[in-house]
């Protein structure tokens, strides 16, 4: 997957791009899209992203839009959804809807901005998600994003998580093969590149 994070510079501090760069990639590229939005109101730019390729849109679970609402609507457009939760974001607060998710993403950083130090702590709430998907008899992914490398995406992997997000540890790399190499040998055995 290629993994694009779509930022408004409101719900993070950071801006980056918007779906006619999502349509643009989707033209280049077999990959299927994992949009991750980082937007205040998600709600409102769903149709834009599923008309530009997207595969699969997760929005943050803080975000403004209704979550009932803003899942259903993914659906409706025939696309996958999932939810994200910050650091901060207790697990049990996705549990109501896992069922509707195919996705649940846990930031083992701030949102915002790349390169930063995967946390630790993040480790069981990504167990308590799997954990409890498995209770509720759902299979999930469970994507982790944030500080993801060779060192860290086996922790994440034994936690729970089956697809990984990797930023600056492939593209901070001049030779992005060596580096997915490096990672796959780490056990990074799902892969989704941002």
């Amino acid at each position: 997957m290629l993994h694009i994070d779509v930022m408004d510079g409101h719900f993070v501090p950071n801006l980056t791009l918007g779906p006619a760069v999502a349509a643009a990639l989707h033209r280049v590229t077999r990959l299927e899209l994992d949009v991750h939005l980082m937007l205040s109101e998600p709600l409102r730019y769903v149709e834009d992203f599923v008309r530009a390729g997207a595969s699969c849109i997760t929005f943050h679970l803080e975000a403004d839009s209704p979550v009932p609402d803003t899942l259903k609507a993914i659906h409706a457009l025939g696309c996958r959804a999932g939810l994200v939760l910050k650091p901060a974001t207790p697990a049990q607060a996705a549990f109501p809807y896992l069922a509707q998710c195919e996705t649940v993403m846990v930031m083992t950083v701030e949102p915002g901005f790349g390169g930063q130090a995967f946390k630790e702590e993040m480790l069981p709430k990504i167990a308590a998600l799997r954990e409890e998907a498995e209770r509720q008899g759902l299979a999930p992914d469970i994507e982790v994003d944030g500080g993801i490398d060779c060192h860290t995406a086996p922790k994440a992997a034994a936690a729970g998580a089956n697809v990984l997000v990797a930023g600056t540890a492939l593209f901070g790399r001049p030779d992005y093969a060596q580096a997915v190499r490096e990672l796959r040998a780490a056990g990074f055995t799902q892969k989704s590149f941002e």
